[in-house]
């Protein structure tokens, strides 16, 4: 009873400060939409949701891929020694299989376009690599085995690609006598194209991994085996 009343309290702590927080916010002291609209021509991507995450704010989105390249590590290091196929979750559908063999191409498509939107309207590295992850797992439930994967020094290449391109980006503004990941405005645009192309491979391949990792179900009978219970 007293745990309970507790965490009845705790909660109702929690609750009403949250509701001072967003009741009595301050008021912001500069109009930040504006102040990134007016230097927007500074930045080397004409959209401000790109200008922020990879200009104005590149050390938030850099952490951000550490610490997506930091979960799939830990996943590594727990992830049970276990054989991976169609079998090991339970997973083989042949007719999500045919679909994906026309939605595929559609996918990597849109995947490009939306790298390549990302300079001028949304879109970018993030939405690209997400895409490209959903193709991968579409792929992993239609029972396709991510053997390739096996490779310890090709999958951890491409994992650490996005992040390094980035650190090196930085570097090398700090050897031309810049800030760290402060972009020459001459060639910024192309610096940003580079680093968007090498963090959606990346991404995609993180969120992938973080799938492929998952440990299988143990809980509860495969999908064949429901199937046939059905029939009977």
């Amino acid at each position: 009873m007293i745990r309970l009343l507790g965490a009845l309290l705790a909660c109702l702590t929690v609750g009403a400060a949250l509701a001072v927080a967003v009741l009595w916010r301050p008021l912001p002291v500069e109009d930040l939409p504006l102040r990134v609209t007016s230097r927007l021509a500074e930045a080397g991507a004409g959209h401000a949701v790109t200008a922020v995450l990879l200009d104005f704010r590149a050390y938030d989105t850099l952490l951000e891929v550490a610490v997506l390249l930091v979960a799939v590590v830990v996943a590594m290091a727990l992830r049970e020694a276990q054989p991976d196929g169609p079998d090991r979750m339970g997973l083989a559908n042949p007719l999500l299989r045919a679909v994906m063999g026309w939605l595929l191409p559609l996918l990597l498509l849109m995947a490009a376009y939306l790298l390549w939107a990302g300079s001028s309207r949304p879109g970018g590295a993030f939405q690209a690599g997400s895409v490209l992850a959903a193709s991968g797992v579409l792929l992993r439930l239609a029972g396709v085995g991510f053997n390739w994967l096996d490779n310890p020094l090709r999958l951890r290449a491409v994992l650490v690609l996005g992040l390094a391109v980035f650190v090196a980006v930085g570097v090398s503004t700090l050897i031309g006598g810049r800030q760290f990941l402060d972009y020459p405005h001459e060639i910024a645009a192309d610096l940003i194209l580079v680093i968007e192309l090498a963090l959606t491979l990346s991404i995609g391949l993180a969120l992938v991994s973080l799938f492929q990792l998952a440990p299988p179900q143990h809980t509860g009978p495969h999908l064949p085996d429901r199937r046939r219970r059905t029939r009977r």
